[in-house]
């Protein structure tokens, strides 16, 4: 029983271990994308700050990178001039936000004037009058 329970450890096996190896770096080699342009995020606000007075390489004007400016200029655009359609449910509501038909200014069903009456003209005045006081 004592033989039982002492069960020996198989001695390391390099060549196995360094075939395994070898086969996970080729698995994570063949997937792996290397990204290499890297540039500002058009997406997140920019807050810029005036830079030193008296230094020379802040005030100097460099080339502008058109692409980024491209992107920068498209992330500012409203979502209906970027995409041709909602790309998520709650853009649906007010997606086509001009109107149906042209209202007609004289329609009375539509447009609901504002009307002077005796008691709106009084209320007019004592407001005025309230704000006068204030001020003087």
């Amino acid at each position: 029983m004592a033989e039982a329970k002492k069960k020996e450890k198989e001695p390391v096996n390099v060549v196995h271990q360094n075939a395994q190896w070898r086969e996970t770096v080729h698995k994570e080699q063949r997937n792996q994308k290397i990204y290499t342009n890297y540039g500002i995020n058009p997406y997140k606000k920019i807050y810029s700050l005036t830079g030193k007075p008296n230094s020379a390489h802040d005030s100097a004007d460099g080339q502008g990178d058109a692409q980024f400016l491209e992107t920068f200029k498209r992330s500012q655009e409203m979502p209906q001039q970027r995409f041709s359609f909602p790309q998520t449910e709650a853009q649906e509501i007010g997606w086509d936000y001009k109107p149906l038909m042209d209202e007609p200014q004289h329609d009375r069903r539509l447009h609901h004037q504002r009307k002077w009456t005796e008691v709106t003209q009084y209320m007019e005045a004592v407001w005025r009058a309230d704000a006068e006081q204030k001020d003087g």
